[in-house]
């Protein structure tokens, strides 16, 4: 139903309850015609009219306008306030079951504005709870054809939360679909932070699914995007993704460049912690790469990066990536008995999803096994990666991985099984 036809069900719904005709109600300001016309809801009253009825049927504006006392309305949006806090806190699933208990519980129905925030909530939840199936289920939803219009600031939040979700499950035809339809064509909007932040994840999309082409024009394209906002949401955002195309490319030093620029402007402008978070470990991991004899100064980074997640609404699967760096990084210092605890660690979080966090902790713990010289543990951990692998989406990642298992396997002497992760490395990527 629309907020007109809820209004006029509830006019009617009290005009009998009161025992009123609608000729009654309508005397002597209106007709009962008009009076009818409302109720069925082809008419949608004035300000002016409401309050007359409100006064006639003797209960409060509030109630006829979104179906709940002004009591109600605050316990509601108290209600949101404390899911919103949880969220953000990290206390993800405590605030997915306040925010379900929300919607729930009906009387957000008539309240669009305030349903559209809590399903928008819940989805954030479910992510953060590792639930990427549940978060793309409301979201799809929320941008369903007949549903009420989102307003334009949410329309874009909903579509940056969508792509990113079917990017994290794997789905990066999804992922850039859902970037390109609010992007790219001929009703393009003009760039301002929200689109500058949604072409971003569309630009992870495009880079994981090998699209290096189109990943290093679009790129540019936000760079300038940034540039001519000015604003640090913006900078930060095309920053951080350029920074991630560079260091593809090749050009390490460059991507540092961006990554630790956008930190600095993050950190100076009271980012919310999750995005924070990520960024230092995307800075972490290329300081780790271009620089492995840092790897100390890395895992401090990390540490810090751990205690932020853990601390925000950071999701599940970011938690898992934390723990995966940290078990490299411990494997680069020699410790490999730490390095297998991580890596145990980032399995038990991504349990089902994404399957690239997971193939990369079963082939981090399998190496860590082989040095420790538990070979036929190593061995199961690392065909425990290659069953991920070989059913993942054919991405860098991927190749990455298979990369990975072959070298794992040369070293364990079994020359067939490593030549054949080869093999897959360099179908991964074309070859």
């Amino acid at each position: 139903m629309t907020g007109q036809d809820l209004i006029g069900q509830r006019i009617k719904t009290i005009r009998r309850q009161r025992g009123l005709s609608q000729a009654q109600l309508a005397h002597p300001e209106l007709s009962d015609s008009y009076v009818s016309l409302i109720e069925s809801g082809k008419r949608t009253p004035t300000a002016a009219v409401l309050e007359l009825l409100a006064a006639k049927l003797d209960c409060s504006l509030t109630y006829l306008i979104n179906g709940v006392t002004a009591e109600q309305m605050q316990e509601l949006e108290l209600g949101l306030r404390y899911a919103s806090l949880a969220l953000n806190n990290g206390e993800v699933t405590e605030a997915r079951r306040r925010y379900a208990e929300l919607l729930e519980d009906g009387s957000l129905a008539g309240l669009i504005s305030l349903r559209q925030e809590a399903e928008y909530g819940y989805a954030l939840a479910s992510e953060a709870c590792g639930d990427l199936d549940g978060a793309i289920s409301v979201l799809c939803r929320l941008r369903e054809p007949g549903s009420d219009p989102l307003p334009p600031d949410r329309s874009i939040a909903v579509a940056i939360a969508l792509s990113r979700c079917y990017r994290e499950s794997g789905d990066l035809a999804a992922a850039v679909r859902v970037g390109e339809e609010a992007i790219i064509g001929p009703a393009r909007p003009a760039w301002n932070d929200d689109l500058v932040e949604l072409g971003a994840t569309l630009l992870s999309a495009y880079e994981l699914r090998n699209d290096m082409l189109r990943a290093e024009q679009f790129a540019a394209e936000l760079l300038s995007a940034a540039e001519m906002l000015g604003t640090p949401r913006a900078t930060v955002a095309a920053c951080w993704n350029a920074a991630i195309v560079a260091e593809r490319t090749g050009r390490i030093t460059e991507a540092l460049a961006f990554g630790e620029r956008a930190l600095a402007i993050q950190s100076e402008n009271g980012a919310e912690p999750r995005n924070l978070a990520r960024l230092r470990l995307a800075v972490a991991v290329l300081r780790f790469r271009a620089s492995p004899a840092e790897a100390e100064a890395c895992r401090d980074l990390f540490l810090r990066g751990e205690r932020e997640l853990t601390e925000s609404s950071g999701s599940i699967a970011d938690r898992a990536r934390c723990a995966v760096e940290l078990a490299k990084v411990e494997m680069a210092l020699h410790n490999p008995d730490k390095a297998a605890g991580y890596a145990r660690r980032a399995n038990e979080l991504a349990q089902e999803r994404p399957r690239s966090v997971r193939a990369d902790a079963h082939l981090v713990l399998g190496n860590a096994l082989l040095s420790l010289g538990r070979t036929e543990e190593a061995a199961a951990e690392l065909v425990a990666a290659e069953d991920l692998l070989s059913t993942s989406p054919v991405t860098r990642k991927t190749a990455e991985g298979w990369l990975t298992a072959a070298t794992a396997l040369e070293r364990m002497e079994d020359g067939e099984a490593s030549v054949a992760a080869y093999q897959q490395a360099l179908a991964c990527v074309g070859l």
